[in-house]
């Protein structure tokens, strides 16, 4: 190796250092060499689908998603030592959403920018067409097929070999060659099936979000204060930020008040509501056990069909059966009308007084925990 080869790849090598956070850029320790990870900036409301008549019986398929990140494409290298003054950099191409023909029709440009650069350092210019012209070198538009290359049809070729023809695959995404696909030993799809390829994307596009908003400050339209993201929390529907802090005091206080559906937006008007994970993340583990247990009652108390077991000691909910009057406690065994809460007497009529039978109806359509007031009223009338 030259001197001057060996200068040339040493600063390369520290200008890429210096220019990419340790994500994206990271120097072999072995080799003259490296690996970069391409991140590819996406435009709005970009839309990946699988086809409904796709080879892969797949749950997942004939269905559209929307995404913001896709999992990058990766580019290990391995400089020669006569590089940059005569040999290219040996390389790699990797990528999970793209075919292998795409990935090839990239390695085939990657090879004329070397030819354009002979002689000079080329690994940046590399790297800047990966982010910054795939999708438009490609032609991928919104909404973009997955799809998995089909090794029965693949041609390899060599290294050697793909330089003596021009590879023309501007447009590929869309019309991609079916007859014969043409596939660089350097490109590999490194992906096992087309629903795992899915559920990467998926997982990979909300970890990026999270790490996106984690990293922005918002205010707090509850303290008007200034913060990171990673100290705040959004509503998922309407996506209006507040601080944790904030919505801390403010879930605590509507629980402790037993308002367990009433953990909405703070913003006047918003119809959305928190999430049980978004409300376990924020309040302590009690009183986050009040809110399940309140939330579970309120719901219950909405069924027609259910109702409770009148043992005091119990009062655990019973599925009550259609055009049935008798109910049996899962916990307690206890059998009971559910007309009137005595033990199940079958076809004899009930022995509550009009008022009282009118309570238990109201109890059972509205919940124990709207009646409080109302059945205490009652009784006293009833009694009096």
């Amino acid at each position: 190796m030259s001197a001057e080869d060996r200068e040339a790849q040493e600063d390369e090598l520290l200008a890429l250092a210096s220019i990419y956070d340790g994500d994206e850029f990271r120097k072999a320790e072995s080799v003259q060499g490296g690996e970069t990870r391409i991140y590819l900036d996406l435009p709005q409301n970009f839309k990946i689908f699988v086809s409904g008549n796709s080879n892969e019986c797949l749950q997942n398929s004939g269905f559209e998603y929307t995404i913001c990140f896709l999992p990058p494409l990766v580019l290990n290298f391995e400089l020669p030592p006569d590089y940059p003054s005569s040999s290219p950099p040996s390389f790699t191409l990797s990528g999970k959403w793209l075919s292998p023909t795409q990935l090839s029709a990239l390695c085939k440009h990657l090879d004329n920018l070397w030819e354009e650069h002979r002689g000079n350092v080329v690994l940046f210019a590399w790297m800047q067409f990966l982010k910054e012209e795939t999708l438009g070198y490609l032609n991928i538009v919104s909404p973009f097929e997955l799809k998995i290359g089909s090794q029965k049809k693949l041609q390899r070729r060599t290294a050697q070999a793909s330089g003596n023809t021009e590879l023309d695959c501007r447009g590929a995404a869309g019309s991609a060659v079916d007859q014969e696909e043409v596939v660089d030993e350097r490109a590999v799809q490194d992906v096992e099936s087309l629903s795992s390829l899915i559920q990467e994307i998926l997982d990979f596009d909300q970890a990026q979000q999270i790490k996106c908003f984690n990293s922005k400050l918002f205010l707090c339209n509850i303290c008007f204060c200034e913060k990171l993201g990673s100290e705040c929390m959004h509503f998922l529907e309407c996506r209006h930020v507040y601080c944790k802090a904030c919505l801390k005091d403010y879930f605590e206080i509507q629980i402790k008040d037993g308002q367990v559906k009433c953990l909405n937006c703070p913003e006047p008007k918003c119809p959305s509501v928190a999430t049980p994970g978004q409300v376990k993340e924020l309040v302590e583990a009690e009183l986050f056990a009040r809110y399940d247990r309140l939330l579970l009652q309120s719901t219950l108390d909405l069924m027609a069909d259910v109702v409770y077991c009148p043992r005091p000691c119990c009062q655990l909910p019973v599925m009550q059966e259609p055009g049935c009057t008798m109910g049996i406690c899962s916990s307690c065994n206890f059998a009971f009308c559910t007309l009137c809460r005595l033990t199940y007497h079958g076809v004899s009529p009930c022995k509550l007084t009009a008022g009282c039978s009118m309570l238990w109806m109201l109890m059972k359509i509205f919940g124990k925990m709207r009646l409080k007031k109302t059945s205490s009223f009652l009784l006293l009338k009833t009694w009096k």
